[in-house]
């Protein structure tokens, strides 16, 4: 059985050598995409003899996982495994990670942070993935503990399948998003991560904000009339209690306060432009899935 590894590294010139020695007793196909790196992190990785994609600048964490996906159906592997380069993964867990889909009982494999014994990720990391997992919860029939892990395994099906878009650390939601879609059975192994210091090259607060918009946005995408549907009937409903409130008033006092006349009208109009917005968006996609099927 044939494993590829995948690892998205931006001046990772302090790791890189030391995981690739380490990853080549597992496989001999290892793939890097240097994402524009300013040190000798892609110059260390093809002297070492992993196969090296060189992005001409910093494109982001989704780019480079892009990038190795493509790379991966070129070679056709058996089994994909995405592991970081910062060193907080441990190369034993591999074997945990690949065996669901050894044994045919899974097309994609997490490994999370809180499925194992000895969690220890700081209290506002777990914080912020938690809510992000929640998120993306909403729009998956498989739920999940842990959204936001790097280290994850594929199989053949699923990497001919999966073709991720977003640049940004959204990658990792979306690729969920689109492989319950496909009907991937996706599950989750418990892993131990190695949190010596700060590796994480992300300010936690941007990560987050640029995760959430990210998995707004494929929610928005894949279910419009419940994104914007949903929002618009309650912005209506709002409107329409405050606009019946000013006639109310008026009827009785022959006056009109400003104030809620003005949030009845503004929250009436936001609701029929999300509602409008939900039936055009629907209706597209629609369009497209349909030509894309045909």
């Amino acid at each position: 059985m044939q494993i590829v590894i995948g690892i998205p590294a931006y001046n990772e010139e302090k790791n890189i050598a030391k995981i690739l020695l380490k990853l080549q007793t597992v496989t001999s196909k290892i793939i890097v995409c240097n994402d524009g790196s300013s040190d000798m992190t892609g110059e260390i990785a093809e002297k070492i003899g992993a196969i090296v994609i060189n992005h001409p600048k910093n494109l982001g964490y989704g780019a480079g996982i892009r990038s190795i996906f493509l790379k991966a159906k070129e070679l056709n592997p058996d089994i994909l495994v995405t592991f970081d380069a910062d060193g907080q993964h441990r190369i034993e867990d591999i074997q945990k990670v690949i065996d669901p889909i050894i044994k045919g009982d899974a097309d994609i494999v997490i490994g999370s942070r809180f499925l194992s014994k000895n969690e220890n990720v700081p209290t506002y990391r777990k914080l912020g993935i938690n809510v992000i997992t929640k998120i993306a919860n909403i729009t998956t029939k498989q739920k999940i503990t842990d959204s936001q892990s790097g280290f994850r395994a594929y199989n053949k099906k699923a990497i001919q399948e999966i073709n991720p878009s977003d640049y940004g650390m959204g990658v990792s939601t979306e690729i969920l998003i689109k492989a319950d879609k496909k009907e991937l059975k996706i599950t989750e192994v418990p892993i131990v991560v190695l949190y010596e210091g700060d590796t994480s090259t992300h300010h936690p607060v941007s990560h987050g904000i640029s995760v959430i918009l990210s998995t707004m946005k494929f929610i928005s995408i894949e279910h419009p009339l419940k994104f914007y549907g949903i929002t618009g009937l309650g912005f209506l409903i709002v409107g329409l209690f405050f606009t019946i409130w000013t006639i109310q008033v008026f009827t009785e006092t022959r006056q009109i306060i400003t104030n809620i006349a003005l949030i009845g009208m503004g929250t009436t109009l936001t609701g029929v432009i999300l509602i409008v917005t939900a039936i055009l968006l629907f209706s597209l996609v629609s369009v497209v899935r349909e030509r894309h099927n045909g």
